[in-house]
């Protein structure tokens, strides 16, 4: 909780950008203090590089684009929701594959996405200018240069080759083509190896700065970055060497980890920061900490949500295969006859009369939680948990499999499910990686890993099939019409829309 105050009064007294909705290449003015009596000293580092992470909070700029949406609601896990096909109708377009080019949702992600990259070049060509502690310094590099490779890792998981845009842009610039995947993968590498050599270990921040950006965290995006590519060797000893750290251990119970309570805790790699200080509102500004998740996720009628992000039939009897109720169920989703916090029990009426048997619980806060003035829709306090170290055992149970070591790949993931208490997993050969691929969807169920685990491990024309995935094609995201016409045409459409 104490970064969260110190990224909004750092955005509030220190930089701050303006933001062009449309191209994202323009090159963004800095508002009330010029670069040239800027960047001079270390607050100004701490401030530059706080606004970089301030990015990673967008949410609705101006559109919606959650991680949910495209991890969850793109997947056999979820439907979209909402009061009815018409709410949202362009996510339910993109849900069944028939996605237009021009959404608004899709253009407001690439647009908050470069959004991060240019404040971390930001960062990155004037900090070490700055005369200051040279450790300190190091420390800020590396964040920025986790953010950039963050972003640039949505969006090649999102589009593919996209612009590689490794420094501020002059005017001449912005009509820039699309580099291919592979050399932003490169790029990506490249980042996170280099941060984490100067990101500071997780045990080394003082309570006043847990929830910045760690060695472990760049580590375990670089794991991630490794497996997309194949390249298992170096995942499992890049997974290794978190897992020898002891900076990290799984949280004992399961359903701590989703709490206010829980967060940044032991077992948080990555989180993005969220506060319920009401100082959010219904787009993107620089101080926008509020989540919207909380609200657009919580059922509708008493509940005072819209209701998106819907449990799959398909999703829960997941829970059920093993011949028992999985005790992650009860943290992942509410049934009908739960208690949802304190604003009632769920039951079809409360709701609305909305036919949804189930609603998703991980987001879920209490109304004793909403922020205590103001809209409290807007300014949701709960973190993103983006990378947990079981996300972590899992990534490394994968890797040791691809590398023949069975052994490895079960003790990595039988303590996962050792943590809830059930059977380990005592598989092997292609039913062993099954049991790890099933894994994953339980244990990070509705954290909007789904959707690109299915396309990173080439399942997706299989699962989604039905639903109308076409291999080949729906791997990517449409590139948003609007930047293709931004660049007169030196961006290309992805292949099949």
């Amino acid at each position: 909780m104490k970064f969260k105050s110190l990224l909004l009064f750092s955005l509030s007294v220190g930089i701050s950008f303006s933001a062009c909705q449309k191209d994202f290449l323009e090159k963004k003015p800095i508002v009330g203090i010029t670069e040239e009596n800027f960047y001079r000293t270390e607050a100004d580092a701490i401030a530059s590089v706080n606004a970089a992470y301030a990015p990673l909070q967008f949410q609705l700029s101006p559109a919606g684009h959650f991680r949910w949406f495209w991890g969850d609601i793109m997947s056999d896990d979820a439907l979209k929701g909402g009061s009815g096909d018409n709410d949202a109708f362009s996510l339910l377009q993109l849900e069944t594959f028939k996605g237009p080019t021009n959404t608004d949702l899709l253009e407001s992600e690439w647009g908050a996405d470069y959004e991060g990259i240019y404040r971390a070049n930001v960062v990155l060509e004037r900090v070490p200018g700055i005369t200051m502690d040279e450790t300190l310094k190091a420390r800020i590099l590396g964040e920025a240069k986790f953010i950039r490779a963050w972003n640039y890792y949505t969006l090649v998981t999102m589009f593919g080759g996209v612009p590689l845009v490794d420094h501020v842009l002059a005017p001449s610039e912005y009509n820039m083509g699309s580099a291919s995947a592979d050399a932003i993968w490169d790029f990506i590498e490249k980042d996170l190896t280099e941060a984490s050599a100067t990101l500071w270990k997780r045990s080394t921040y003082t309570e006043n700065d847990l929830g910045r950006i760690t060695q472990g965290a760049a580590q375990a995006l670089l794991v991630k970055t490794y497996l997309w590519r194949n390249k298992w060797t170096e995942a499992k000893t890049t997974a290794e060497a978190i897992i020898n750290s002891n900076e990290y251990q799984l949280v004992s119970n399961y359903a701590d980890i989703f709490t206010q309570f829980g967060e940044n805790n032991i077992e948080s790699v990555f989180e993005i920061q969220y506060m319920n200080r009401s100082g959010g509102n219904w787009g993107k500004n620089n101080g926008n900490e509020g989540s919207l998740t909380n609200v657009f996720q919580r059922a509708r009628g008493q509940f005072a949500g819209f209701g998106f992000n819907i449990p799959t039939q398909n999703f829960v009897d997941e829970f059920f295969k093993e011949g028992f109720e999985d005790p992650r169920l009860k943290s992942t989703v509410f049934r009908v006859g739960d208690a949802m916090g304190d604003r009632g029990i769920f039951t079809l009426a409360a709701t609305g009369d909305l036919p949804h048997l189930y609603y998703p619980k991980k987001y879920f806060t209490s109304k004793s939680e909403d922020a205590p003035f103001g809209d409290p829709a807007p300014n949701g306090g709960t973190n993103d948990r983006v990378i947990r170290y079981s996300d972590v055992l899992l990534m490394h149970a994968e890797a040791a499999y691809h590398t023949g070591d069975e052994a490895g790949a079960k003790i990595s993931l039988n303590k996962v499910r050792s943590r809830v208490s059930i059977p380990n997993v005592s598989a092997t050969g292609n039913d062993l990686l099954e049991a790890i691929y099933r894994e994953r969807r339980l244990e990070l169920g509705l954290e909007a890993h789904r959707f690109f685990d299915l396309v990173r491990t080439g399942k997706a024309p299989q699962v989604l099939g039905s639903l109308g995935f076409k291999a080949g094609t729906h791997e990517l995201f449409p590139i948003p019409q609007s930047q293709i016409l931004a660049t007169n045409g030196a961006l290309r459409q992805n292949p099949g829309y």
